[in-house]
């Protein structure tokens, strides 16, 4: 009689990484996550956020995105970045926050900061600057780049240019006014799966109790792939 399977042994454990591919260099996101391993989905339709596990809103015009959702796309991705882990780059970083300035713009409330678009100028003036990832030294792309006014509470600062903070996170989300994704430098993206892992590990916590759980599969999946 052979050995009855495992609950873990039925289960695939790979991340499933939406992009938000309605306008915008989402292509370079997509590329760079699969990079790290990542599943990843293009999503052009409401009905894709069920089935990811975290999702990327990319840089492009924020305003545009809002048009291009429309009402029940708003509503749904709303739901979405409140109940599951989410990172915005620029234009994403502006969609997420409570408050945007220069013009004000209804936003998705993730994040409990104000940002002001465009606050380094036109994208010819666009920019390659050395910021800080915690204490280490990051390369950092801004293109008529936001600028993170004020961090409110329960926010973490994880990057900053000079003064300003310009990578953040609070909960499960994460938002960045700088494009990770054209420097060769994994570790922003890196970063936010983890964020993703640490939420599928607390969402099975506990479900197959006194056997071999996803959440001790996914930590040992997440140790190798990252080689400690």
């Amino acid at each position: 009689m052979s050995a009855p399977e495992t609950p873990s042994a039925k289960i695939d454990t790979t991340m499933k990484i939406g992009v938000l591919a309605l306008q915008g260099d989402f292509d370079a996101h997509r590329l760079r996550l699969e990079e790290l391993g990542a599943e990843v989905v293009l999503v052009k339709k409401p009905e894709q956020l069920d089935a990811i596990d975290g999702l990327v809103i990319p840089g492009g015009e924020s305003g545009t995105f809002l048009k291009l959702l429309g009402e029940e796309g708003f509503a749904k991705l709303k739901d979405f970045v409140h109940a599951k882990p989410t990172f915005g780059t620029c234009a994403g970083a502006i969609l997420l926050a409570t408050e945007v300035e220069n013009p004000q713009q209804k936003g998705l409330g993730a994040l409990n900061i104000r940002i002001r678009r465009n606050a380094y100028g036109r994208q010819i003036d666009s920019s390659i600057r050395q910021g800080l990832l915690g204490s280490s030294p990051i390369e950092m792309v801004f293109i008529r780049a936001p600028k993170i006014e004020h961090v409110g509470e329960g926010v973490e600062i994880l990057a900053t240019e000079g003064n300003d903070p310009v990578a953040v996170r609070q909960g499960k989300t994460m938002a960045a006014t700088f494009h990770p994704e054209l420097s060769e430098d994994t570790r922003v993206h890196k970063a936010f799966l983890e964020l993703v892992g640490d939420a599928l590990v607390e969402q099975t916590r506990g479900l197959f109790s006194g056997k071999p759980s996803l959440s001790g599969e996914l930590i040992r999946n997440r140790r190798t792939d990252s080689g400690q």
